[in-house]
């Protein structure tokens, strides 16, 4: 079984946000539209609709490749990070906001515990996994930096006031707020196109999903792993675990070393196209879905090919800090209600 890759050009051309030029133009053909005024969507469409929601479905995941999101942004993000990540500790924890249960501003590694590494329930499922798909067990707390920040609108009220702080600027990065949310809305534009899709795929109006995505506590938390001092083969940045949040999605990173594990259990490497994108299904859809597409499971370890992307990076005099580019989508029906 393999993850699809998904061009969502014809469905942006269709909806009027191909967003491929400054000349860009919605097609001179307007939508046909049903009499409750709904669009008319061709069987083309349609399937590609289809495919997006069976791919998170089957697999729990799906690449994309969204024309409005240049590589280039992602390499002027994943630069800025690698500039941050190498300032000296007592700098970074200068942003550091534990009161806040780091919802904003930097995460030291050493403070998130995957639930692998305490959970016995899941080591014991783990041990029975065979060999050749079988995640690692994290013995401690994840080897990672994270930064969050909050990107799109947030709600004029709210009891969850750590989900919506204001950001953290660190000094000296004067490009800061716009490299972030410039990164950040382009993520979370794709998503919402995703979720429009695999609404529509599943038989759904398109807003079904993206309707309860409106002013959600969405982050990009861009993490750092230093491979200078834990580049060593088998050494876990990410335990083994699903994420809370709706969908998640990730640029490429200069180094390997994210696995998922499908539905049906296959443990795969997550490699994808330059100029693509990396979707991955959250609890949040699981629950929304009934179960009918399961949150994906993942790990970031240091393998071989880590070691020879460390290596070339070296040679080349380039960063060894390996940052991603992650974007949480969260339902904002959880701020409504409570």
């Amino acid at each position: 079984m393999e993850v699809p890759v998904i061009d969502l050009e014809p469905y942006l051309k269709f909806t009027g946000r191909s967003g491929c030029g400054s000349d860009s133009k919605r097609d001179p053909i307007e939508p046909a539209c049903k009499p409750n005024g709904e669009l008319e969507y061709s069987p083309d469409l349609k399937s590609l609709c289809e495919e997006v929601a069976e791919s998170l479905k089957q697999t729990g995941a799906l690449v994309v490749r969204d024309p409005r999101c240049p590589a280039e942004v992602n390499d002027r993000l994943l630069d800025m990070m690698e500039t941050y990540y190498e300032k000296p500790d007592d700098f970074k924890r200068q942003q550091e906001r534990p009161h806040l249960h780091y919802q904003v501003g930097v995460t030291p590694e050493g403070v998130e515990l995957p639930r692998a590494a305490v959970d016995q329930d899941m080591q014991m499922k783990i041990q029975d996994v065979p060999e050749e798909y079988r995640p690692h067990i994290p013995v401690g707390a994840d080897l990672k930096w994270r930064y969050m920040w909050r990107v799109g609108p947030r709600p004029l009220e709210t009891r969850f006031k750590e989900l919506n702080s204001d950001p953290v600027v660190p000094e000296g990065f004067p490009e800061w707020a716009d490299t972030m949310d410039g990164w950040g809305s382009m993520m979370i534009s794709t998503l919402e196109v995703v979720a429009e899709m695999a609404g529509i795929g599943f038989g759904l109006s398109k807003d079904s999903f993206t309707s309860m995505m409106q002013q959600g506590p969405h982050l990009l938390a861009p993490t750092g792993s230093d491979l200078s001092r834990h580049g060593k083969e088998g050494i876990v940045f990410a335990g083994y675990h699903y994420d809370l949040n709706f969908l998640t999605i990730h640029g490429r990173s200069r180094f390997p070393g994210l696995y998922i594990w499908l539905r049906n259990g296959q443990k795969v490497e997550v490699c994808f196209p330059i100029g693509c994108l990396f979707i991955q299904a959250g609890k949040q859809l699981e629950w929304l879905t009934g179960g009918d597409c399961r949150s994906g499971m993942h790990e970031v370890v240091v393998t071989k090919r880590t070691l020879a992307a460390i290596e070339a990076a070296r040679q080349a005099g380039r960063s060894l800090w390996r940052v991603s580019s992650t974007v949480g989508a969260v339902k904002s029906i959880i701020n409504s209600l409570l």
